[in-house]
């Protein structure tokens, strides 16, 4: 599989998915993105900060964030950036209770009540101003495995809830030999491993399950784990119990299974098994439509999506920031960093990470939202 394929078609979706947003979205002339023309892709030195800029939130989006610290720190040394990948649940939370300065969430902002609360509206109270949704990274979320002998896998929305719901006990199971025929399935047990923290990956897998296989899975999607198996912390936290783990079994960002050289089961989605590529991971995210309004650029994905060839677990990562922040000068490093964040200079470099970066289309427009900040 290729990661730069990945990117450039993924991207090329999204872009697809953003176009029609473009009226409605708010000119406010924002300067190009810091290093889209420096070799670095680190800010100009003039747009530096200097002191700390506190952020948390998604754990999928670490590798991706950590690469535009470095780039943003290569130029501005007295800038202090501090990400913590606590997930995306922790993250918002810490930002509604003004404990961090933008939140990194791998689901948009609620609009709708959770548990008596609307995260939107709890943000837009803590930010004084409307809070924005801005996509930084896209990805897909891989289910990764780890069984002796089983190099290639092909699992369905119904089986793989059966699986995560604990339904579904042993890798010889007859509902995965249906959808594995000639393939030698040993009886091993098996082990899911779940986010222990509230995630955003969480969220959208269970999205998907909730939509492929409502059926199968009577649960609601929501960052908190609540399914069977054992929890880990964090996206790390998974993708190494699995490697460790014969028979283990989780859901996790692309890029941490690349990492732990994990393989990953192709999706039967009714048409086929689909194998996680560029194409298939574009057609799904070619279905998202934008249901955010001016420089709020939050995307609704079909998760049950039936489009042949398309691979239906994908996530988009966000920055959740004020419009206004009421310290000007947050603003401005909020400004300043996701500037650098965003230029095309940094998301070439995300290719590398199993990332899929933003193309020239909607980088203008998250640029522009990101330029509207202050």
């Amino acid at each position: 599989m290729s990661v730069s394929r990945i990117s450039a078609l993924g991207a090329i979706a999204l872009s697809g998915a953003l176009a029609l947003s473009a009226c409605a979205s708010e000119n406010n002339g924002a300067a190009p993105a810091a290093g889209s023309t420096g070799a670095s892709g680190s800010t100009a030195a003039g747009d530096c900060f200097s002191g700390d800029l506190k952020a948390e939130g998604s754990s999928a989006q670490k590798n991706a964030i950590d690469e535009a610290i470095k780039a943003y720190q290569s130029a501005c040394a007295d800038a202090n950036i501090d990400y913590q990948p606590t997930g995306s649940g922790a993250g918002i939370k810490q930002f509604i209770a003004k404990q961090v300065d933008f939140a990194g969430s791998d689901s948009a902002l609620k609009t709708t009540p959770k548990d008596g609360k609307v995260e939107a509206d709890d943000a837009k109270a803590a930010c004084g101003s409307e809070a924005w949704d801005i996509p930084m990274v896209t990805g897909p979320i891989a289910v990764a495995y780890n069984v002796k002998g089983v190099d290639k896998l092909v699992l369905n929305a119904d089986v793989t809830a059966k699986i995560f719901d604990g339904k579904i006990t042993t890798w010889n199971d007859p509902a995965i030999a249906a959808l594995n025929k000639g393939v030698t399935l040993p009886s091993t047990p098996i082990k899911v491993y779940f986010r222990s923290d509230e995630s955003g990956t969480t969220e959208n897998f269970t999205k998907y399950l909730k939509a492929a296989a409502p059926s199968a899975w009577s649960y609601d999607p929501g960052k908190k784990w609540t399914g069977k198996g054992e929890g880990k912390e964090k996206s790390a936290g998974v993708a190494t119990a699995v490697k460790g783990q014969d028979g283990g079994i989780t859901y996790v960002e692309l890029s941490y299974a690349q990492q732990n050289q994990l393989p990953m089961a192709q999706i039967d989605t009714g048409s086929g098994p689909v194998e996680l590529t560029a194409e298939s991971v574009g057609k799904t995210i070619a279905t998202a439509k934008q249901t955010g309004t001016g420089n709020d650029l939050a995307l609704k994905i079909d998760y049950a999506t039936k489009e042949p060839g398309a691979y239906p677990i994908v996530l988009v990562t966000y920055e959740i920031v004020c419009s206004k922040y009421a310290d000007a000068e947050t603003g401005k490093k909020v400004k300043s960093f996701l500037k650098t964040f965003a230029s095309d200079a940094v998301q070439k470099q995300l290719e590398s990470k199993g990332y899929a970066p933003l193309p020239a289309e909607v980088a203008t427009k998250v640029q522009t939202a990101v330029g509207a900040i202050s």
